[in-house]
């Protein structure tokens, strides 16, 4: 009998990034990181700034830093459809790092900002520095 596996897709608007296999996924959903294994109950969420960890086995084998989307489970199926994604290996980690100051300098200085808070692109950066380890 064949070992079962989640399908698995990671969808940009300009392509697809990630099509493959898995036996678990973990994926940074709005509320919390959820994961997926197959035979998991259908499910919508949204998708934070972060990392989705690929396993086979128990290792993690591929990860993908993604900023916002959704993600659709089913029971053998998860599809995340994000604004951008990218291999967490080809992240640069200077370039993460100064799109985090950028956007911390950005944030400061923008009028409106309510204190405490951070804006949507702080978060993603200090979600891609965070990705580089």
């Amino acid at each position: 009998m064949a070992e079962e596996k989640i399908e698995l897709e990671i969808v940009t608007p300009a392509k697809l990034l990630f099509s493959g296999e898995a036996d678990m996924v973990v994926v940074p959903g709005g509320e919390g990181d959820f994961g997926m294994l197959p035979g998991h109950a259908p499910m919508l969420s949204t998708v934070r700034a972060g990392t989705i960890d690929i396993y086979d086995g128990d290792k993690v084998t591929a990860q993908v830093f993604v900023e916002g989307g959704f993600a659709e489970v089913t029971d053998e199926r998860c599809t995340v459809l994000v604004e951008k994604a990218m291999m967490v290996a080809d992240i640069d980690k200077a370039a993460a790092e100064k799109r985090l100051s950028e956007a911390k300098i950005a944030q400061s200085a923008d009028g409106d900002h309510v204190d405490g808070l951070n804006t949507a692109e702080v978060d993603a950066a200090e979600a891609m520095v965070a990705a580089t380890g």
